[in-house]
């Protein structure tokens, strides 16, 4: 919230509207006569919000749809511009922990790891039965950053010849069975945490949809605006860093070679380095351990 920095009247946008923890504090700070746009891809978070997001002296849209549709969502409600706009980027705790769709790999769930709450789409499933080994190698390497990538994709290829690999517990239990050996006892995360990210990531596009919110999102930030991406992934977080040092018109050329990229600077980054979760957080919150904050204020 310190640097959001929210203010009464303003129009804001929570683009990952999730359990509606940043949405809440958002419209403490916006009312009386702010707007707060909650935006999720995933059904249950949308019904979930409105429910528990309440609030007299402020409007609430909660619009089912992808951050990467954020235009076209500021658009339908006759907006122009957002004074803010937050993401908090990749899986919700209700998601992990409620949603029953493969995510954990502590229980025994369906494998569809969908974010939009159906099976329309690709699932988890069809992903880990029917895509070659080399495709889940590469998906695991990555997306996964898993150093052990051909040899999970090469048990899972011989694992589901004898039977179709259908329950969270069981890919955990493979995965988890082909890298133990590697582990020596070291296991500082479950092992399968990795593998699981990256069937994730693959099924939903997640890079895909975060290439297009960090290309449309300049185009709906007022003047004075802020952009505050949250990043657990290192893919997610060099995507913005670039994105941010483009938009500060940051010169990529050589050093010792005349200036010939031509970047005109929209704004400014506020946060010069990541912003990330101290040791007391950490130690309260420990899925908040690889979180990285970034922001952008336009001009």
């Amino acid at each position: 919230m310190e640097y959001l920095a929210p203010r009464p009247g303003g129009i804001y946008v929570d683009a990952t509207l999730g359990g509606g923890g940043h949405s809440r504090a958002i419209l403490s700070s916006i009312s009386p006569g702010g707007t707060l746009i909650g935006i999720d891809r995933d059904p249950d978070a949308i019904a979930n919000a409105s429910r528990r997001l309440v609030s007299c002296e402020a409007r609430v849209h909660l619009v089912r749809a992808n951050y990467s549709e954020l235009p076209e969502v500021l658009d339908a409600l006759g907006i122009q511009k957002a004074d803010g706009i937050l993401c908090d980027l990749g899986l919700s705790s209700f998601q992990l922990e409620h949603s029953k769709r493969g995510f954990s790999f502590l229980r025994d769930e369906p494998l569809l790891m969908s974010m939009d709450g159906d099976s329309s789409g690709m699932t988890a499933e069809e992903l880990v039965n029917a895509a070659p080994e080399e495709d889940l190698a590469f998906i695991f390497r990555e997306l996964g950053e898993e150093p052990h990538a051909r040899a999970v994709a090469r048990a899972i290829v011989r694992e589901r010849e004898k039977g179709r690999i259908s329950s969270s517990l069981a890919l955990a239990g493979l995965i988890h069975r082909v890298k133990k050996p590697f582990s020596r006892g070291r296991e500082r995360i479950h092992l399968a945490t990795q593998c699981f990210q990256a069937i994730r990531m693959s099924v939903n596009d997640e890079l895909g949809h975060l290439a297009r919110l960090l290309s449309v999102f300049p185009g709906v930030l007022a003047p004075g605006g802020r952009m505050c991406v949250i990043s657990f992934h290192s893919l997610e977080a060099r995507m913005v860093k670039s994105r941010f040092r483009e938009l500060a018109g940051e010169c990529i050329c050589p050093p010792d070679l005349p200036c010939s990229c031509g970047r005109v600077a929209r704004g400014r980054i506020v946060t010069k380095k990541a912003v990330k979760p101290g040791a007391a957080e950490v130690s309260e919150n420990p899925r908040s351990r690889s979180a990285r904050l970034r922001v952008f204020e336009s001009f």
